[in-house]
Protein backbone atom coordinates (compact mmCIF):
# COMPACT_ATOMS: atom_id res chain seq x y z
CA UNK A 1 0.00 0.00 0.00
CA UNK A 2 1.91 3.17 -0.42
CA UNK A 3 2.66 5.36 2.29
CA UNK A 4 0.01 8.17 0.91
CA UNK A 5 -3.21 6.19 1.90
CA UNK A 6 -0.78 5.11 4.98
CA UNK A 7 -0.82 8.88 5.96
CA UNK A 8 -4.81 8.95 5.07
CA UNK A 9 -5.74 6.05 7.31
CA UNK A 10 -3.58 7.86 10.08
CA UNK A 11 -5.20 10.83 10.16
CA UNK A 12 -8.76 9.46 9.88
CA UNK A 13 -7.69 7.56 13.01
CA UNK A 14 -6.46 10.49 14.76
CA UNK A 15 -9.78 11.84 14.09
CA UNK A 16 -11.99 8.74 15.11
CA UNK A 17 -9.91 8.87 18.28
CA UNK A 18 -9.72 12.18 19.75
CA UNK A 19 -11.15 12.45 22.91
CA UNK A 20 -14.06 14.36 23.67
CA UNK A 21 -14.66 15.22 27.05
CA UNK A 22 -18.41 14.80 28.48
CA UNK A 23 -20.73 14.84 31.65
CA UNK A 24 -21.60 11.67 33.04
CA UNK A 25 -25.09 10.15 32.41
CA UNK A 26 -26.54 9.74 35.75
CA UNK A 27 -30.27 7.88 36.43
CA UNK A 28 -31.80 10.16 38.89
CA UNK A 29 -34.78 10.39 41.07
CA UNK A 30 -36.10 13.62 41.99
CA UNK A 31 -38.08 12.25 45.17
CA UNK A 32 -39.37 15.52 46.68
CA UNK A 33 -37.54 18.32 45.07
CA UNK A 34 -40.81 19.72 43.95
CA UNK A 35 -43.15 18.69 46.60
CA UNK A 36 -44.26 21.57 47.96
CA UNK A 37 -44.95 22.98 44.39
CA UNK A 38 -47.11 20.09 43.76
CA UNK A 39 -48.63 20.88 47.12
CA UNK A 40 -49.50 24.82 45.79
CA UNK A 41 -50.65 23.56 42.14
CA UNK A 42 -53.18 21.03 43.55
CA UNK A 43 -54.61 23.85 45.80
CA UNK A 44 -54.99 26.45 43.26
CA UNK A 45 -55.04 24.67 39.79
CA UNK A 46 -53.44 24.81 37.31
CA UNK A 47 -55.26 27.84 35.24
CA UNK A 48 -52.76 30.09 37.86
CA UNK A 49 -50.06 28.45 36.31
CA UNK A 50 -49.44 30.09 32.83
CA UNK A 51 -47.63 33.29 30.96
CA UNK A 52 -47.22 36.17 32.85
CA UNK A 53 -47.78 35.12 36.30
CA UNK A 54 -45.14 35.06 38.82
CA UNK A 55 -45.03 31.59 40.92
CA UNK A 56 -43.20 30.57 43.61
CA UNK A 57 -40.55 27.82 43.29
CA UNK A 58 -40.77 28.50 39.52
CA UNK A 59 -37.18 28.97 39.10
CA UNK A 60 -36.64 25.13 40.32
CA UNK A 61 -38.88 24.17 37.50
CA UNK A 62 -36.43 26.08 34.82
CA UNK A 63 -33.40 24.93 36.39
CA UNK A 64 -34.67 21.47 36.13
CA UNK A 65 -35.99 22.20 32.22
CA UNK A 66 -32.46 23.96 31.72
CA UNK A 67 -30.57 20.70 32.98
CA UNK A 68 -32.64 18.49 30.44
CA UNK A 69 -32.23 20.57 27.66
CA UNK A 70 -35.25 22.64 27.04
CA UNK A 71 -34.76 25.81 28.95
CA UNK A 72 -31.48 28.24 27.17
CA UNK A 73 -28.48 28.60 29.00
CA UNK A 74 -27.32 31.77 29.75
CA UNK A 75 -30.79 32.85 30.83
CA UNK A 76 -31.56 34.56 34.05
CA UNK A 77 -33.63 31.51 36.11
CA UNK A 78 -36.52 33.43 37.99
CA UNK A 79 -39.64 33.14 39.39
CA UNK A 80 -41.28 35.05 36.17
CA UNK A 81 -43.44 33.14 33.81
CA UNK A 82 -42.16 34.08 30.32
CA UNK A 83 -42.51 32.95 26.60
CA UNK A 84 -38.96 30.85 27.38
CA UNK A 85 -40.62 28.76 30.24
CA UNK A 86 -43.99 28.58 27.92
CA UNK A 87 -41.87 27.21 25.10
CA UNK A 88 -39.54 24.60 26.88
CA UNK A 89 -42.62 23.46 28.89
CA UNK A 90 -44.40 22.83 25.56
CA UNK A 91 -41.41 20.67 23.86
CA UNK A 92 -40.78 19.18 27.82
CA UNK A 93 -44.76 17.87 27.70
CA UNK A 94 -44.59 16.91 23.66
CA UNK A 95 -41.82 14.97 24.72
CA UNK A 96 -43.06 13.57 27.77
CA UNK A 97 -45.99 12.33 25.79
CA UNK A 98 -48.86 14.81 28.17
CA UNK A 99 -50.90 17.10 26.99
CA UNK A 100 -49.27 20.14 25.20
CA UNK A 101 -50.61 22.80 27.48
CA UNK A 102 -47.77 25.29 27.79
CA UNK A 103 -48.86 25.82 31.48
CA UNK A 104 -47.58 24.46 34.66
CA UNK A 105 -50.07 21.56 35.81
CA UNK A 106 -49.88 19.02 38.30
CA UNK A 107 -49.25 15.75 35.94
CA UNK A 108 -46.12 17.84 34.34
CA UNK A 109 -44.66 18.43 38.10
CA UNK A 110 -45.75 14.99 38.55
CA UNK A 111 -43.41 14.00 35.41
CA UNK A 112 -40.46 15.91 36.47
CA UNK A 113 -40.94 13.78 40.02
CA UNK A 114 -40.18 10.85 38.51
CA UNK A 115 -36.96 8.71 38.61
CA UNK A 116 -34.51 9.65 35.30
CA UNK A 117 -31.69 9.33 33.81
CA UNK A 118 -29.67 12.84 33.83
CA UNK A 119 -28.36 12.45 30.46
CA UNK A 120 -30.61 15.46 28.46
CA UNK A 121 -33.47 14.42 26.33
CA UNK A 122 -33.23 17.86 24.10
CA UNK A 123 -29.41 19.90 23.33
CA UNK A 124 -30.64 23.73 22.70
CA UNK A 125 -28.36 25.60 19.86
CA UNK A 126 -29.15 28.96 18.43
CA UNK A 127 -32.39 29.81 19.59
CA UNK A 128 -33.85 25.88 18.06
CA UNK A 129 -34.03 22.62 19.66
CA UNK A 130 -32.88 19.44 18.47
CA UNK A 131 -33.00 15.90 19.78
CA UNK A 132 -29.60 15.27 21.08
CA UNK A 133 -27.77 17.37 18.27
CA UNK A 134 -29.13 14.97 15.43
CA UNK A 135 -32.12 16.56 14.54
CA UNK A 136 -33.81 19.84 14.16
CA UNK A 137 -37.48 18.46 15.19
CA UNK A 138 -39.00 15.75 17.19
CA UNK A 139 -41.61 14.93 14.66
CA UNK A 140 -39.62 11.88 14.00
CA UNK A 141 -40.39 7.54 12.90
CA UNK A 142 -37.47 6.58 14.78
CA UNK A 143 -37.14 7.92 18.31
CA UNK A 144 -33.69 7.20 19.39
CA UNK A 145 -30.95 9.51 19.93
CA UNK A 146 -27.01 9.33 19.94
CA UNK A 147 -24.76 10.73 22.35
CA UNK A 148 -21.77 12.93 21.59
CA UNK A 149 -19.01 10.30 21.34
CA UNK A 150 -19.06 6.77 20.07
CA UNK A 151 -16.26 4.03 19.55
CA UNK A 152 -13.63 4.17 17.41
CA UNK A 153 -14.17 2.44 13.83
CA UNK A 154 -11.94 -0.58 14.68
CA UNK A 155 -13.38 -0.99 18.53
CA UNK A 156 -15.74 -4.00 18.05
CA UNK A 157 -14.41 -6.07 20.93
CA UNK A 158 -14.89 -4.68 24.43
CA UNK A 159 -13.73 -5.96 27.66
CA UNK A 160 -15.24 -4.95 30.90
CA UNK A 161 -14.74 -5.58 34.78
CA UNK A 162 -15.83 -4.79 38.30
CA UNK A 163 -13.87 -2.38 41.07
CA UNK A 164 -16.03 -1.63 43.67
CA UNK A 165 -15.18 0.77 47.38
CA UNK A 166 -17.91 -1.15 48.12
CA UNK A 167 -19.57 -4.75 48.68
CA UNK A 168 -23.11 -4.03 47.79
CA UNK A 169 -23.98 -6.13 45.94
CA UNK A 170 -22.45 -10.19 45.61
CA UNK A 171 -20.08 -10.62 43.00
CA UNK A 172 -21.47 -14.11 41.35
CA UNK A 173 -25.65 -12.00 41.16
CA UNK A 174 -23.01 -9.09 39.32
CA UNK A 175 -21.71 -10.97 37.50
CA UNK A 176 -24.36 -12.86 36.11
CA UNK A 177 -26.78 -9.67 35.70
CA UNK A 178 -24.15 -7.87 33.97
CA UNK A 179 -23.16 -11.12 31.77
CA UNK A 180 -27.03 -11.14 30.64
CA UNK A 181 -26.92 -7.24 30.22
CA UNK A 182 -23.57 -7.78 27.45
CA UNK A 183 -25.17 -10.22 25.92
CA UNK A 184 -28.67 -9.03 24.71
CA UNK A 185 -26.73 -5.92 23.23
CA UNK A 186 -24.14 -8.48 21.85
CA UNK A 187 -26.94 -10.08 19.78
CA UNK A 188 -28.21 -7.25 18.26
CA UNK A 189 -25.00 -5.14 17.72
CA UNK A 190 -21.30 -5.79 16.11
CA UNK A 191 -20.28 -5.73 19.61
CA UNK A 192 -18.83 -8.64 21.47
CA UNK A 193 -18.13 -8.37 25.19
CA UNK A 194 -15.54 -10.11 27.65
CA UNK A 195 -15.01 -10.10 31.44
CA UNK A 196 -11.08 -8.93 31.63
CA UNK A 197 -8.92 -11.73 32.64
CA UNK A 198 -5.68 -10.80 34.72
CA UNK A 199 -3.51 -9.84 31.57
CA UNK A 200 -6.35 -7.69 29.77
CA UNK A 201 -6.86 -3.81 30.20
CA UNK A 202 -10.65 -3.26 30.50
CA UNK A 203 -12.27 -0.66 28.28
CA UNK A 204 -14.87 -0.42 30.72
CA UNK A 205 -15.09 -0.65 34.73
CA UNK A 206 -18.61 -0.91 36.65
CA UNK A 207 -18.36 -0.64 40.56
CA UNK A 208 -20.20 0.38 43.68
CA UNK A 209 -19.50 3.71 45.50
CA UNK A 210 -20.53 6.14 48.06
CA UNK A 211 -20.64 9.52 48.21
CA UNK A 212 -17.45 11.18 46.89
CA UNK A 213 -15.99 8.38 45.12
CA UNK A 214 -13.43 10.55 43.08
CA UNK A 215 -15.13 11.17 39.45
CA UNK A 216 -16.35 14.71 40.64
CA UNK A 217 -20.03 13.42 40.60
CA UNK A 218 -20.87 12.45 44.28
CA UNK A 219 -23.48 10.33 45.26
CA UNK A 220 -25.66 11.52 47.84
CA UNK A 221 -27.00 8.42 49.85
CA UNK A 222 -30.35 6.96 49.48
CA UNK A 223 -32.48 8.39 46.86
CA UNK A 224 -31.59 11.35 44.28
CA UNK A 225 -29.00 9.99 42.56
CA UNK A 226 -28.66 6.01 41.98
CA UNK A 227 -25.84 5.63 39.26
CA UNK A 228 -24.20 7.14 36.45
CA UNK A 229 -22.94 6.33 33.25
CA UNK A 230 -20.11 8.12 31.25
CA UNK A 231 -19.89 7.69 26.91
CA UNK A 232 -17.50 6.50 25.08
CA UNK A 233 -14.86 6.37 25.15
CA UNK A 234 -14.61 6.78 28.84
CA UNK A 235 -16.42 3.42 30.09
CA UNK A 236 -16.60 3.95 33.84
CA UNK A 237 -20.55 2.84 35.30
CA UNK A 238 -21.20 3.74 38.84
CA UNK A 239 -23.87 2.59 40.97
CA UNK A 240 -24.52 4.37 44.42
CA UNK A 241 -23.85 1.63 47.19
CA UNK A 242 -26.53 3.37 49.26
CA UNK A 243 -30.11 2.39 47.17
CA UNK A 244 -31.43 -0.79 47.34
CA UNK A 245 -30.73 -3.38 44.23
CA UNK A 246 -31.58 -6.76 43.62
CA UNK A 247 -32.55 -8.64 40.56
CA UNK A 248 -35.55 -9.45 42.01
CA UNK A 249 -36.86 -5.90 42.96
CA UNK A 250 -39.35 -5.20 45.63
CA UNK A 251 -40.96 -1.76 45.43
CA UNK A 252 -38.37 -0.23 46.90
CA UNK A 253 -35.52 -1.45 44.86
CA UNK A 254 -33.48 -1.12 41.53
CA UNK A 255 -33.13 -3.88 39.37
CA UNK A 256 -29.90 -4.19 38.37
CA UNK A 257 -29.86 -6.04 35.34
CA UNK A 258 -32.61 -3.27 33.80
CA UNK A 259 -30.31 -0.41 35.43
CA UNK A 260 -27.32 -2.31 33.74
CA UNK A 261 -29.07 -2.28 30.09
CA UNK A 262 -29.91 1.33 29.83
CA UNK A 263 -26.24 2.10 31.30
CA UNK A 264 -24.69 -0.34 28.59
CA UNK A 265 -26.56 1.46 26.08
CA UNK A 266 -25.08 4.63 27.06
CA UNK A 267 -21.97 3.30 27.65
CA UNK A 268 -22.02 2.53 23.90
CA UNK A 269 -22.92 5.90 22.71
CA UNK A 270 -26.86 6.11 23.26
CA UNK A 271 -29.20 9.07 24.31
CA UNK A 272 -32.16 8.86 25.57
CA UNK A 273 -35.13 7.50 23.36
CA UNK A 274 -38.44 9.03 22.87
CA UNK A 275 -40.22 5.22 22.88
CA UNK A 276 -41.90 4.88 26.32
CA UNK A 277 -41.37 1.08 25.97
CA UNK A 278 -37.70 1.46 25.20
CA UNK A 279 -34.72 0.62 27.15
CA UNK A 280 -33.55 3.32 26.81
CA UNK A 281 -36.27 6.29 27.74
CA UNK A 282 -35.39 7.92 30.46
CA UNK A 283 -37.13 6.73 33.47
CA UNK A 284 -36.68 3.48 35.46
CA UNK A 285 -38.94 2.78 38.39
CA UNK A 286 -38.12 1.22 41.62
CA UNK A 287 -39.45 -2.77 41.57
CA UNK A 288 -39.93 -2.11 37.97
CA UNK A 289 -38.04 -4.36 35.39
CA UNK A 290 -36.95 -3.26 31.85
CA UNK A 291 -34.45 -5.96 30.23
CA UNK A 292 -35.74 -6.52 26.99
CA UNK A 293 -34.36 -4.37 24.11
CA UNK A 294 -37.38 -2.61 22.01
CA UNK A 295 -36.64 -2.50 17.87
CA UNK A 296 -35.90 1.24 18.64
CA UNK A 297 -33.17 0.37 20.83
CA UNK A 298 -32.13 -2.16 17.88
CA UNK A 299 -32.39 0.15 15.20
CA UNK A 300 -30.61 3.10 17.11
CA UNK A 301 -27.29 0.87 18.23
CA UNK A 302 -27.31 -0.25 14.00
CA UNK A 303 -27.84 3.12 12.86
CA UNK A 304 -25.27 5.06 15.03
CA UNK A 305 -22.12 2.74 14.08
CA UNK A 306 -23.98 1.37 10.50
CA UNK A 307 -21.09 3.81 9.09
CA UNK A 308 -18.28 2.82 11.53
CA UNK A 309 -19.03 -1.01 10.11
CA UNK A 310 -19.02 0.54 6.20
CA UNK A 311 -15.93 2.04 6.60
CA UNK A 312 -14.44 -1.32 8.18
CA UNK A 313 -15.19 -3.12 5.20
CA UNK A 314 -14.32 -0.57 2.64
CA UNK A 315 -10.69 0.09 4.60
CA UNK A 316 -10.52 -4.62 4.19
CA UNK A 317 -11.44 -4.50 1.02
CA UNK A 318 -8.77 -1.55 0.20
CA UNK A 319 -6.18 -3.92 2.30
CA UNK A 320 -7.22 -7.23 0.48
CA UNK A 321 -8.44 -8.51 3.96
CA UNK A 322 -12.01 -9.85 2.98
Amino acid sequence: MSRKLFFLLGAFLLVLLHPFEVSPITLKLNESQFSQLLHSLEAEGCQACHNGTNIEGLGQVKQYLNKYGYYPEGVELTDEFNDQMETALKKYQEYSHLKVTGTLDSSTVKEMMIPRCGFPDIIYKNGTFGKNGNESTSHLVAHYAFAPTRWSVYKTHIVYTFSSSVQAVDMRTLRAAFSQAFQRWAEVSHFTFEEARVVMIPDIVIGFHRLDHGDGYPFDGPGNTICHAFPPEDGRFHFDADESWSTSPAESEYDLESAAMHGIGHLLGLAHSQDLNAVMYRTLYPGTIKRDLTQDDIDGIRALYSNHQNTVTYVCNILGWF
